[in-house]
């Protein structure tokens, strides 16, 4: 079955006792039990729900891995996917990865002393030369967030198996619509399935999957033993959002071509992150790894222009947290989504306080222009 057909009737489709189309809403938090054990393969819903089950054999199905897993957040599935390693373990993170996956690392498992190190995981080189006894895990967003950069999954997961390492993708930006990782060699990808995969900012949630039956015990068992589990009505909101993944993420690349495109064109913009086009340094890997270059798109602003006042400017691109709405969303990474990363980091990478995130909707994309051509008009400082 064809990815566009396996959205709408991948994992479980529908209801076979009574006919229902969509999947039911079990909205229960434990099951009658027949006898001293025996249950009908539910017990108590922090450990299974059948509406959570539907959506993580979906997501499975979906990135072609061995099992999956819903969780109440993007962060809760990062968490329980960190707490597969043990104190003195060391992961090797890309070098502009979302500033809430630093966060845990860098303020909650450095107490457990579980290390990290931050290196640009697009030179094969840098990863190589970061290896050491330590390190169990390589940690990859593709494309970053908020930069672009992109690295080469198949020749990191081939690297990190020489090494006996972990690879781990975050697939946010991407979905399996566009890019499926274990296919490449990773181990375990995770979602925040607030973004792209929900697609209408109506709801929270994260989504992991695995690659192996051990990984899948280990992970359910976290997922139990820590209780961050996905609801049954988000479960529910994220199985219909996913239904339409395929037509929204074919709107949200087109228009982020345009909108990317127009503002490279502009000369008050004086950089545009983008792997669309032929000159980003990532555009020939992505090309080979994905089917598309997704709906998100950086720019900075040149001197002369200010980034609060273009926000203030803008009249219905939204400014505000998260991405991968059905709408489009602006932020400003450096007092957002990357505030918690060091000042020093943050220069040193790129993320400095002229740039801009856009994550492009499913709007018209004249209208899109018309806003942003406005709001770079009224950024000009006197």
């Amino acid at each position: 079955m064809k990815i566009e057909s396996l959205l709408i009737h991948g994992g479980i489709d529908g209801d076979e006792n009574t006919g229902a189309v969509n999947v039911p809403i079990y909205q229960t938090s434990t099951y009658k039990q027949p006898e001293m054990g025996v249950n009908k393969g539910y017990e108590y819903s922090r450990t299974g729900n059948p509406t959570r089950e539907a959506l993580e054999k979906l997501i499975a199905e979906l990135e072609g891995g061995y099992a999956g897993f819903a969780f109440a957040s993007g962060m809760a599935a990062i968490t329980a996917v960190i707490f597969l390693f043990k104190a003195g373990d060391k992961i090797l993170i890309s070098n502009n990865i979302y500033g809430g996956s630093f966060r845990v690392l860098d303020k909650v498992f450095t107490n457990f002393n579980i290390k990290y190190a931050i290196v640009n995981t697009s030179k094969l080189q840098e990863i190589k030369e970061a290896i050491d006894e330590n390190v169990v895990a390589i940690y990859i967003e593709t494309p970053t967030n908020p930069l672009m950069d992109i690295t080469d999954i198949a020749e990191v997961a081939k690297l990190a198996k020489e090494h006996g390492l972990l690879t781990i993708v975050d697939n946010t930006f991407m979905t399996p619509y566009l890019q499926r990782p274990i296919e490449l060699g990773a181990d375990i990808v995770v979602h925040s399935g607030t973004k792209y995969l929900g697609g209408h900012s109506d709801t929270v949630s994260g989504l992991a999957v695995v690659n192996s039956k051990d990984l899948a015990e280990r992970l359910h068992f976290i997922q139990n033993a820590t209780g961050g589990v996905l609801p049954p009505f988000d479960s529910f909101l994220m199985i219909r959002g996913i239904k339409t993944l395929a037509v929204r993420m074919d709107r949200h690349n087109s228009n982020a071509k345009i909108i990317a495109e127009y503002l490279r064109s502009r000369a008050e913009v004086a950089k545009v992150y983008y792997p669309g086009f032929e000159d980003h340094p990532g555009h020939s890997v992505q090309s080979k790894q994905a089917k598309g270059y997704g709906g998100m798109i950086a720019f900075v602003l040149k001197e002369g222009y200010s980034y609060k006042k273009f926000i203030e400017g803008l009249q219905f691109i939204t400014f505000g947290e998260s991405l991968g709405g059905v709408e489009s969303l602006i932020s400003h990474p450096a007092t957002m989504t990357h505030a918690s990363i060091p000042y020093e980091i943050r220069q040193k990478v790129g993320i400095v306080d002229n740039l801009i995130r856009l994550s492009v909707g499913i709007e018209n994309a004249e209208d899109l222009i018309e806003d942003i051509n406005k709001a770079i008009e009224l950024a000009k400082e006197e």
